[in-house]
């Protein structure tokens, strides 16, 4: 069934816009920046920039089609990984590869690298797309696939939008379960807990999801799941997206203190997209840095409950930039080659301190060249990688030459081990000892074959600039946060959550659903 011709219609007017805007820069021989209408990086966005210099996209958020016969989706860019979610569940579909902040978008996982639960077996986000369509620096609109300019397809996934604006793609889908059956393997090393996850990462086996948490060097979790319409008798159903609900990671924690010596290892049955999103509340555990800026409030189940309208990630990303703690956090997705990731783990604990890790593997390749991390000297590419997120307070002192010296370090010693971080975040090296790590030669030329040269480029993107704090600063922009909860009694509905997702019990019925809680302003006035 072809798309409805007034979506389309709608889209291409859009579409059209947004190309003559692009080729009005590209005449006048300025570079411009492309402002999305949200972001999930911990780099500056487009909005504090001059406006002259940008091309909004933000109207382009809306689902054209699910094809239910060819299971894929027509998808704009800039819609967010709920609302997909939403309407793939609706024809019982759900994407291979879901982004775990529902507030990332389908454009931002292309141009972004998206690496998930469920990468071991299906790769990045972009792997499971069809088809892209794109407006080239000069105006011009193509779309790419692997049959149709397969460099430009593979080589823009990854490359933060620098080879032109993406305006639609093509999502593979499959088919969607009630639920995924949850299963926590407690692990007692790093060494334990590597092993054990590339073990289990194994994309011909039978598990659909594998990640895994280190609480610390003694303590983790290696956390797998297979999706079930009906999971195996007597398993308890766990929810994580109500306020009353455990933030996942501390209900992770409490899991793996249960079984004794001698029994299995905790298993759940968990509603398909609460899995799917159960990092959301608390932003894995980077939300706890936020009550260290009110010392009279305690870190406990009630505060959360309180404040959990603040607490989801697409509100804490307005907090990051508000209060300039981008520039005091250490957010950082690292992927590494399994024989060295846990000499990087050791270092990391010398040089941070920072727990809990992530721990996500990952399938290597891709079938192209692409500004992905990849396996470079070490390994192969039958191996896979394991990213690890290292996301927390940089140690003290707490200035920004310090800042620099952690970040520069952590970036020398990825290097030395063969591994590469993700460009969702800043990078300290320099265009030198960037370049190391891709094939400038081979970027730049099909940077040129396309006309790309009007957009800036991966590395001016990426790098970090020094310019003061940003923001109104660390406590006036937590502040700002807090003046949010202070008006919480007079909120109808709150912008940082906007779905409570339900399940549909009856047979027959839709697999999951979604209830809408805030879709109003905040009478307090702080929206």
């Amino acid at each position: 069934m072809p798309p409805p011709p007034e979506a389309l219609a709608r889209h291409r007017k859009q579409v059209d816009l947004i190309a003559a805007s692009v080729a009005a820069f590209h005449a006048r021989g300025e570079k411009f920046r492309i402002f999305h209408g949200s972001t999930n990086s911990t780099r500056a966005s487009a909005l504090g920039r001059d406006p002259k210099k940008v091309v909004d996209t933000s109207r382009l958020n809306h689902v054209l089609h699910i094809d239910v016969e060819t299971m894929t989706a027509l998808v704009e860019p800039n819609v967010p990984m709920d609302r997909l979610v939403e309407a793939t569940l609706e024809v019982g579909l759900v994407p291979p590869v879901v982004m775990e902040f529902p507030g990332i978008t389908v454009g931002g996982g292309f141009n972004g690298t998206s690496g998930e639960s469920s990468s071991f077996r299906h790769g990045f986000f972009n792997e499971t797309l069809n088809s892209v369509e794109m407006v080239l620096a000069d105006g011009s609109t193509i779309t790419c696939s692997r049959e149709s300019y397969p460099d430009l397809f593979h080589g823009a996934a990854g490359a933060v939008g620098t080879f032109g604006v993406t305006t639609l793609v093509e999502i593979q889908l499959r088919k969607a379960t009630r639920y995924a059956e949850v299963t926590y393997h407690p692990v007692s090393s790093t060494a334990e807990a590597i092993s054990k996850i590339k073990t289990m990462a194994d994309p011909a086996g039978p598990l659909d999801y594998v990640d895994g948490i280190m609480f610390s060097p003694t303590s983790g979790a290696i956390i797998t799941g297979t999706m079930n319409d009906r999971p195996s008798p007597n398993l308890p159903i766990q929810r994580f997206s109500a306020a009353k609900d455990p933030w996942f990671y501390l209900h992770a924690q409490a899991r793996i203190a249960q079984p004794q010596s001698g029994q299995p290892p905790w298993s759940e049955a968990v509603p398909l997209p609460e899995y799917l999103f159960r990092y959301d509340r608390g932003g894995f555990w980077v939300a706890r840095a936020a009550f260290a800026y009110f010392p009279f409030t305690p870190f406990n189940r009630w505060t959360r409950r309180w404040l959990d309208d603040f607490l989801h990630t697409r509100m804490l990303y307005t907090a990051l930039h508000a209060s300039g703690r981008s520039r005091d956090m250490i957010v950082q997705d690292l992927a590494l080659p399994y024989a060295t990731a846990g000499e990087f783990v050791a270092f990391a604990e010398a040089r941070t301190g920072i727990w809990p890790l992530w721990l996500c593997p990952l399938r290597a390749g891709g079938g192209g060249e692409s500004m992905h991390p990849h396996l470079r000297e070490r390994g192969g590419e039958g191996e896979g990688m394991l990213n690890i997120g290292l996301w927390g307070p940089a140690p003290p002192p707490l200035t920004p030459e310090a800042f620099v010296a952690v970040n520069r370090d952590i970036e020398a010693k990825l290097r030395e081990l063969g591994g590469m971080k993700w460009l969702y975040a800043q990078t300290f090296s320099s265009a030198r000892e960037f370049w190391r790590d891709f094939d400038e030669g081979w970027y730049e030329g099909l940077r040129r074959k396309f006309g790309a040269e009007g957009l800036p480029s991966v590395y001016e993107k990426v790098r970090a600039v020094e310019k003061g704090r940003g923001g109104e600063g660390g406590v006036a922009g937590w502040i700002r946060w807090g003046g949010g909860v202070l008006a919480f009694a007079g909120c109808e509905g709150v912008e940082g959550r906007d779905w409570e997702w339900g399940l549909f019990e009856g047979e027959g019925e839709s697999v999951a659903g979604v209830g809408e809680v805030g879709r109003g302003g905040c009478k307090g006035g702080w929206l």
